[in-house]
């Protein structure tokens, strides 16, 4: 079992002081918070993709190479990338350098995110949002898997003869989650390659959730790759933890009832009632997390959203202290001791590469001499013999 924190990359003005960061000063932060994450105990740390104010995670790949540059032990990985309006040509090269760089701590969570504009911005149309899911993740999957991808779609120019680089760390790709809260096309893409399914775990209640995370074991077992109970699945949540519950209550109203999510609705009480949102003291805080086992089942990734609605970094890092020292060690014993013997567990790099190598050493891709084109003579590797035959579609 994995936990971690995520974070949406928001530049949100804070209600007590009234101060609204700057991007310099909330990017600096981010850094300082994750390098926390991981010296508190935690076991990944997971940004967002935005590119539009108040967010500042335009770039989550020279961030997270940034992060995994000042860490040793932590996975680094996205909440979301946008898998819609980038090109999964960049993402292919940009997330499999990413991994060379963490020497394989990392992973990333593919999905839509929820800024409308984002889809003209980058020359594409949101009513094909789903499509473009869809077909973008089936040649990124390619991309990683073959030394050669001659490819043809609805959304971009075809590919001819063309070798993504890097190749993935050790010839094995990155470990994909697919982040969907209302989409069971996006359950049934995870599922159909084996993929791990996020859900987010914040907004909706636990109703919503369950049904997409159950289609996605059911599929998940239908195309083979084990057990319905041995999917993998992720989820996220929202905590503030306090010494007690008024301590906590108190400290975190303000940054609720002015947080641009969900700010001016619901009371903090009432949100609680019905979302996965946890205020309170450290019990409060383990024993709601608790109950997300029992409503979901085994579960492999536990991620945390606790550095948004202009919380002070002070405040956040207080708030790592607590959750990485007194919630997450009680929730590991806990949920290990309730841990049903046929779950997965959490996918690494270090697990990806046994599963496909057994004992024997990865495979480490030497380039043949350029060759310019392509897409004419052999093979682009040296540990490969093949002449290359691309096929040049229709324009």
């Amino acid at each position: 079992m994995q936990f971690g924190i995520m974070s949406v990359s928001d530049i949100t003005r804070d209600p007590i002081s009234g101060v609204t960061p700057t991007e310099a000063e909330r990017i600096a932060n981010i850094v300082k918070i994750a390098v926390k994450a991981e010296d508190v105990g935690l076991d990944a740390f997971a940004i967002g993709e935005h590119h539009n104010p108040p967010f500042f995670s335009s770039s989550p790949t020279t961030l997270l190479a940034h992060i995994a540059a000042l860490t040793e032990r932590i996975i680094v990985t996205t909440s979301t990338t946008l898998i819609t309006t980038n090109d999964p040509v960049r993402i292919a090269e940009e997330y499999a350098m990413l991994q060379h760089l963490s020497k394989g701590r990392m992973d990333l969570m593919l999905g839509r995110g929820n800024t409308a504009p984002v889809y003209p911005w980058f020359g594409q149309d949101i009513r094909q949002g789903l499509p473009l899911a869809l077909e973008n993740y089936n040649l990124l999957h390619r991309l990683w898997r073959e030394d050669v991808v001659d490819w043809e779609g609805s959304f971009r120019t075809p590919l001819q003869g063309f070798t993504s680089t890097p190749r993935p760390l050790d010839d094995v790709p990155p470990f994909v989650w697919h982040g969907s809260i209302r989409t069971p096309e996006i359950a049934e893409q995870a599922a159909f390659y084996g993929n791990g399914y996020f859900a987010n775990n914040i907004f909706w209640p636990k109703d919503h959730y369950k049904r997409l995370i159950d289609f996605y074991r059911q599929r998940f077992e239908h195309y083979g790759h084990g057990t319905a109970k041995q999917a993998i699945v992720g989820l996220g949540g929202q905590a503030f933890i306090g010494k007690t519950s008024q301590e906590a209550k108190s400290q975190f109203r303000p940054y609720f009832n002015e947080a641009p999510v969900y700010g001016h609705g619901p009371t903090m009480e009432e949100f609680s009632d019905q979302t996965p949102l946890s205020v309170g003291s450290v019990q409060e805080v383990i024993d709601k997390t608790l109950t997300f086992q029992e409503t979901f089942g085994d579960y492999q990734r536990q991620m945390f959203l606790i550095d948004h609605a202009g919380m002070p970094v002070e405040m956040v890092l207080d708030q790592l202290e607590l959750l990485g020292g007194e919630v997450v060690p009680v929730l590991r014993r806990e949920l290990a001791d309730r841990r049903d013997p046929e779950a997965a567990d959490a996918p690494t790099h270090a697990s990806l590469v046994k599963a496909k190598y057994g004992d024997a050493e990865p495979r480490r891709p030497r380039p043949n001499a350029n060759r310019g084109d392509n897409v004419t003579g052999s093979s682009p590797y040296q540990d490969t013999d093949a002449e290359v035959t691309a096929s040049y579609p229709a324009l």
